[in-house]
């Protein structure tokens, strides 16, 4: 469901949302149209006040005439504010709907210059009420365009709703120092928290305007039903009858003494001088404590007699009529002051700025799409021409990348071969999709002490659970780990064993990878071989070297060591030592990716080790935390036995499970140890990007030799970066505990980060800690909801 509101609300947004751009821009500039007039015409609406009487209705009327002998006056509208003009307006020309109006000098009844201006906002009204079309069809049109973005505002209610409702922070707030996507979304989304309820008041009124039925069906709500606008056309016309002589309209100086005697408080009086002296004078007015401009009273007077008619005072109207009088107020604001116009005016303002950043949204997603096309796309081209009615699946389970990357050198390898293979990874996977293949590959990396990775949890936990048989299927798995773990390649012989258990039959032995060891590798292109049949011959050699060439010494580069500190003296600890590199940055790394070192005393039959970066590429070098280990060769070589300028050969790798989340969020940081690294570097990147709600929760023995990058991390502290910090070390005699522990004594606030949207990040050792940091979690939040954070991303690990 939520993906279908996400699909609607950008095509709306894209299509109507370009039009919205203008009526919102044009309402910003209506949003103060009557100071705008007035300052740019002074003397017109509003002149110097003189030491001599305001003049009278009838002597306004008459000046009029003078001014304009042929033209009806219609109405004269006065102001009780000493200086304010007398606006005249004349009948209008055939055929049109809206006829002159004039200025009057209150004082001598002289005729005013002009509104100079007014035109262009003529203009700009009938841009934002009609989009300049006909009145009808314009109606119709602003009335679909005001329903589209009452669809927008609440779509987007919706898609934003977070997860700790009553946080106004959440609602309401986001860091200004965000860049790219995460700012643009965080100004989409909470600037629309911000006027919704604005637009939501524009929406309803535009609609009530625009469209006749409803506006029918509110009235009679209201009990303020308006007479059919066609009956008076409707009716057969009468025949012409011979003209009857002029009468002359009478004297409204009596009119005008009765309205005064009857509303001495008022602010402002429109007459309507009737055209015959039989038929009443009508005066709408508002009082000097009116709540709006239109809370209108209104008088009936007989001319004649000067007689009272009707007086409805606003007060006594029905709370429906009152309720009316209120949307047009409302609608351009004046119903609150000069504040309203201000918040109208924003609002306006803030429509074209939702369709600029929502088109460079879409235009981004567009762009992303575009790029995953292109690479599936450069797969995809490898496809066979033959029959693929039976397909191979090649599943993957990855937590670094490194699965994936060898699914797709597999399954490029088998297409070659004219083999066709279906690709999939093993997050989205089901049962019943599983069920359809009649042979399978799986590419499975290990999480840590044999554990699914994140991304994989989901389809584990299924695949345990499930009843039906695969004994119609052929199955491989090439398993990834590293035996320096007790459970070597973990994950990949559960998979192996569940398999075999609900009768799936091996098409080759399970071939377990240790830190992508050649050999194992080309055991599983001999493995390819047999899906490929005639063509194994020439193609499985492509695939052997599509393979191993995963840890071919031509993917490393040549970097220096220049910097060796030791960061825990007199720890009972092994030594911990930060590591920096220098070398050619290029296009850098993301934070929480990994590195391989190659031992540079050790041939290439070497097995690299992995290390968690603990710098960003802005640092331009790479900066390592390692604790050197007894019989540690990559460890020993790095922290001892290297001299300062000695190369080093490193290969970046791209950690995904790791990488910063792609969207804003409150983090929490969880390590022990030289997880420091992997965590240091996400904080140094959200310090630099701006994010401030930050957490970290890191454990060490004692402060006074482990308190590693102290100042750096208090350096935060102090610049606001880490409104929350717990460092706990376990061997201290004040108090001691482990990371798990304090996790335990804060639930309470865990729980509400998690609730307001937090991402979970450990980096640290699987033994003791992060099993303990996973249990303590899953006591804290429960397990299922920690699986839910996982498979939507938001439970990142880095454990070794």
């Amino acid at each position: 469901m939520k993906k279908l509101w996400f699909q609607l609300h950008w095509f709306v947004g894209i299509t109507a949302g370009t039009v919205l751009m203008v009526i919102g821009l044009s309402g910003a500039v209506l949003a103060f149209r009557e100071q705008i007039l007035d300052a740019l015409n002074p003397g017109v609406r509003n002149v110097a006040l003189q030491d001599a009487p305001v003049l009278s209705p009838q002597q306004f009327m008459d000046a009029a005439k003078a001014f304009k002998p042929h033209e009806r006056v219609t109405s004269i509208t006065l102001y009780n504010t000493l200086g304010s003009s007398a606006r005249v307006g004349l009948a209008p020309p055939p055929g049109q709907r809206k006829g002159e109006t004039i200025y009057l000098n209150p004082y001598t009844g002289a005729l005013l210059p002009e509104l100079a201006g007014d035109g262009f906002f003529e203009w700009t009204e009938q841009l934002h009420r009609f989009v300049l079309l006909q009145r009808d069809p314009g109606k119709m049109v602003t009335g679909v365009l005001a329903f589209c973005l009452m669809g927008l505002a609440l779509s987007g209610l919706y898609l934003r709703w977070p997860r700790r409702v009553g946080d106004w922070r959440t609602w309401l707030t986001f860091d200004t120092r965000m860049k790219g996507r995460s700012f643009l979304w965080g100004l989409h989304s909470v600037a629309g928290t911000w006027v919704m309820v604005v637009f939501l008041m524009f929406t309803a009124s535009g609609v009530y305007w625009a469209f006749d039925p409803i506006r029918d069906m509110a009235d009679g709500w209201m009990g303020t039903l308006r007479p059919p606008r066609d009956v008076a056309a409707a009716k057969p016309k009468a025949p012409k009858l011979a003209k009857a002589p002029a009468v002359e309209a009478a004297d409204l100086s009596a009119g005008w003494d009765t309205f005064r005697n009857n509303a001495p408080d008022w602010k402002m009086a429109l007459l309507r001088p009737p055209e015959r002296a039989t038929q009443p004078l009508q005066i709408l007015w508002v009082a000097k404590d009116a709540p709006h401009v239109r809370a209108r009273s209104s008088m009936s007077i007989n001319l004649q007699t000067g007689a009272l008619l009707k007086n409805e005072l606003y007060a006594d109207k029905p709370l429906g009529a009152r309720f009316q009088s209120t949307i047009y107020p409302l609608h351009l604001g004046t119903y609150f002051g000069v504040t309203g116009q201000i918040i109208v005016f924003i609002a306006a303002l803030a429509l074209p700025g939702f369709g600029i950043t929502g088109w460079m949204l879409y235009l981004n997603r567009r762009k992303q799409k575009r790029i995953a096309r292109a690479e599936r796309a450069q797969f995809a081209a490898t496809a066979p021409a033959g029959d693929h009615d039976d397909p191979v699946l090649m599943a993957y389970a990855s937590q670094t990348g490194q699965a994936e990357r060898l699914a797709l050198q597999s399954a490029a390898a088998l297409r070659k071969a004219g083999v066709a293979v279906h690709v999939h990874s093993l997050e989205n996977m089901t049962l019943p999709q599983l069920s359809t293949y009649r042979r399978a590959l799986f590419v499975a990396s290990s999480f840590g002490d044999g554990e699914p990775p994140d991304s994989a949890r989901r389809f584990s936990r299924l695949l345990h659970a499930a009843a039906q048989e695969l004994k119609h299927m052929q199955y491989a798995v090439l398993a990834l780990g590293d035996r320096n773990y007790a459970q070597f390649c973990g994950f990949g012989r559960t998979l192996d064993q569940r398999l075999a258990v609900m009768g799936a039959q091996p098409l080759h032995p399970m071939v377990e990878v240790d830190n992508g060891d050649a050999g194992a590798l080309t055991r599983w292109g001999n493995a390819l071989r047999g899906l490929m049949g005639d063509a194994a011959s020439d193609a499985g050699d492509a695939a052997e070297i599509a393979l191993t060439a995963n840890a071919a010494d031509d993917d490393y580069a040549s970097w220096r060591l220049m910097g060796r500190i030791l960061l825990n003296p007199g720890s009972i600890g092994e030594p911990l030592y930060e590591i920096t590199l220098h070398g050619e940055v290029g296009a850098g790394w993301r934070p929480g990716a990994l590195v391989d070192i190659w031992p540079g005393h050790y041939g290439k039959d070497a097995t690299p080790r992995r290390y968690s970066l603990a710098s960003v590429k802005e640092d331009g070098c790479m900066q390592l935390v390692v604790r050197k280990v007894a019989d540690g060769l990559a460890s020993g070589w790095l922290t001892a036995q290297a001299a300062i300028g000695d190369e080093v050969r490193v290969r970046l790798v791209v950690n995904p499970s790791f990488d910063a989340y792609p969207a804003p969020a409150p983090a929490i940081y969880i390590g022990n140890g030289s997880g420091i690294a992997g965590l240091r570097s996400h904080l140094r990147d959200r310090v630099r990007e701006g994010p401030s709600r930050n957490w970290l929760i890191f454990g060490e023995r004692q402060q006074q030799y482990d308190a590693v990058c102290a100042e750096e991390i208090q350096g935060w502290r102090a610049r606001g970066f880490l409104p929350e910090l717990d460092l706990v070390y376990s061997r201290d005699v004040t108090g001691g505990g482990y990371v798990q522990d304090c996790m335990r004594e804060r639930a309470d606030t865990l729980r509400a980060w998690i609730n307001d949207g937090a991402v979970i990040y450990v980096c640290g050792s699987q033994h003791g800690m992060a099993g303990g940091v996973d249990d303590a979690l899953a006591d804290i939040i429960g397990r299922a909801q920690l699986e839910q954070l996982a498979e939507a991303g938001r439970y990142r690990r880095d454990v070794y």
